[in-house]
Protein backbone atom coordinates (compact mmCIF):
# COMPACT_ATOMS: atom_id res chain seq x y z
CA UNK A 1 0.00 0.00 0.00
CA UNK A 2 1.15 3.32 -1.32
CA UNK A 3 0.42 6.95 0.05
CA UNK A 4 -0.73 10.08 -2.54
CA UNK A 5 -0.78 13.23 -1.11
CA UNK A 6 -3.97 15.24 -1.81
CA UNK A 7 -3.93 18.93 -1.43
CA UNK A 8 -7.65 20.08 -2.02
CA UNK A 9 -9.23 23.94 -2.60
CA UNK A 10 -12.75 24.83 -1.23
CA UNK A 11 -14.35 24.21 -4.74
CA UNK A 12 -13.29 20.58 -5.18
CA UNK A 13 -14.19 20.17 -1.17
CA UNK A 14 -17.30 21.27 -1.35
CA UNK A 15 -18.06 19.44 -4.36
CA UNK A 16 -16.67 16.24 -2.55
CA UNK A 17 -18.53 16.56 0.61
CA UNK A 18 -21.86 17.89 -1.77
CA UNK A 19 -21.36 14.25 -3.51
CA UNK A 20 -20.30 11.79 -1.38
CA UNK A 21 -20.50 13.30 2.31
CA UNK A 22 -16.99 12.64 2.96
CA UNK A 23 -13.83 14.53 1.25
CA UNK A 24 -11.86 11.22 1.51
CA UNK A 25 -14.06 8.97 0.44
CA UNK A 26 -14.66 10.94 -2.27
CA UNK A 27 -11.39 11.98 -3.50
CA UNK A 28 -10.71 7.81 -3.31
CA UNK A 29 -13.18 7.32 -5.76
CA UNK A 30 -11.71 9.96 -8.11
CA UNK A 31 -8.56 8.66 -8.14
CA UNK A 32 -9.68 4.91 -8.69
CA UNK A 33 -11.52 6.75 -11.36
CA UNK A 34 -8.76 8.20 -12.87
CA UNK A 35 -6.54 5.09 -12.47
CA UNK A 36 -9.11 3.13 -14.47
CA UNK A 37 -9.61 5.34 -17.24
CA UNK A 38 -5.60 5.18 -17.72
CA UNK A 39 -5.86 1.36 -17.67
CA UNK A 40 -8.89 1.44 -20.16
CA UNK A 41 -6.50 3.49 -22.52
CA UNK A 42 -8.76 6.48 -22.15
CA UNK A 43 -6.08 9.40 -22.05
CA UNK A 44 -8.42 11.83 -19.85
CA UNK A 45 -7.74 15.07 -20.08
CA UNK A 46 -4.18 16.77 -19.02
CA UNK A 47 -3.30 18.83 -15.72
CA UNK A 48 -3.16 22.57 -16.50
CA UNK A 49 0.33 23.61 -16.31
CA UNK A 50 -0.80 27.28 -15.47
CA UNK A 51 -2.34 25.77 -11.90
CA UNK A 52 -0.13 25.85 -8.75
CA UNK A 53 -0.65 23.93 -5.98
CA UNK A 54 -2.68 25.79 -3.47
CA UNK A 55 -0.98 28.00 -0.83
CA UNK A 56 -3.58 27.81 1.62
CA UNK A 57 -5.49 24.43 0.54
CA UNK A 58 -8.93 23.76 2.32
CA UNK A 59 -8.31 19.65 2.89
CA UNK A 60 -4.80 18.35 3.12
CA UNK A 61 -4.50 14.30 3.67
CA UNK A 62 -3.01 10.96 2.75
CA UNK A 63 -5.02 8.71 1.04
CA UNK A 64 -3.58 4.80 0.81
CA UNK A 65 -4.04 2.69 -2.35
CA UNK A 66 -2.56 -0.35 -3.30
CA UNK A 67 0.60 -0.50 -5.76
CA UNK A 68 -0.97 -1.04 -8.99
CA UNK A 69 -2.88 2.21 -8.76
CA UNK A 70 0.20 4.07 -7.12
CA UNK A 71 2.11 2.77 -9.87
CA UNK A 72 -0.56 4.07 -12.76
CA UNK A 73 -0.61 7.23 -10.99
CA UNK A 74 2.75 8.36 -10.90
CA UNK A 75 3.29 6.91 -14.53
CA UNK A 76 1.04 9.43 -15.31
CA UNK A 77 2.35 12.75 -13.43
CA UNK A 78 5.91 11.65 -14.89
CA UNK A 79 4.01 11.82 -18.21
CA UNK A 80 2.64 15.13 -17.79
CA UNK A 81 5.68 16.45 -16.01
CA UNK A 82 3.54 17.36 -12.56
CA UNK A 83 3.43 15.58 -9.22
CA UNK A 84 1.28 12.96 -7.99
CA UNK A 85 0.24 15.59 -5.32
CA UNK A 86 -0.97 17.93 -8.63
CA UNK A 87 -2.33 15.08 -10.53
CA UNK A 88 -4.43 13.89 -7.73
CA UNK A 89 -6.14 17.39 -7.51
CA UNK A 90 -6.22 17.55 -10.96
CA UNK A 91 -8.27 14.08 -11.10
CA UNK A 92 -10.58 15.40 -8.52
CA UNK A 93 -11.52 18.26 -10.69
CA UNK A 94 -11.99 16.00 -13.58
CA UNK A 95 -14.17 13.48 -11.76
CA UNK A 96 -16.35 16.70 -10.12
CA UNK A 97 -16.85 17.48 -14.26
CA UNK A 98 -18.01 14.60 -15.07
CA UNK A 99 -20.69 14.06 -12.17
CA UNK A 100 -21.55 17.34 -13.43
CA UNK A 101 -21.69 17.07 -17.02
CA UNK A 102 -23.67 13.26 -16.74
CA UNK A 103 -25.94 15.57 -14.33
CA UNK A 104 -25.33 13.77 -10.90
CA UNK A 105 -27.31 15.11 -8.26
CA UNK A 106 -25.39 15.82 -5.65
CA UNK A 107 -26.67 14.28 -2.09
CA UNK A 108 -26.68 17.30 -0.05
CA UNK A 109 -28.76 19.24 -3.34
CA UNK A 110 -31.19 15.50 -3.21
CA UNK A 111 -31.68 16.09 0.67
CA UNK A 112 -32.61 19.30 0.30
CA UNK A 113 -35.04 19.13 -2.23
CA UNK A 114 -36.49 16.05 -0.29
CA UNK A 115 -37.27 18.12 2.95
CA UNK A 116 -38.75 21.24 0.87
CA UNK A 117 -41.13 18.59 -1.34
CA UNK A 118 -39.17 20.36 -4.76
Amino acid sequence: MRMVNVELGKLACNGLAGHFGDIKAGARKALLHYVYKLKAGRKPVAAPRFLDTPSDPAAKFDLTLDRASEAVLAEEAVRQHTTVSRLATHAVMIYLAELEFLGVVPRQRETTNGENGG
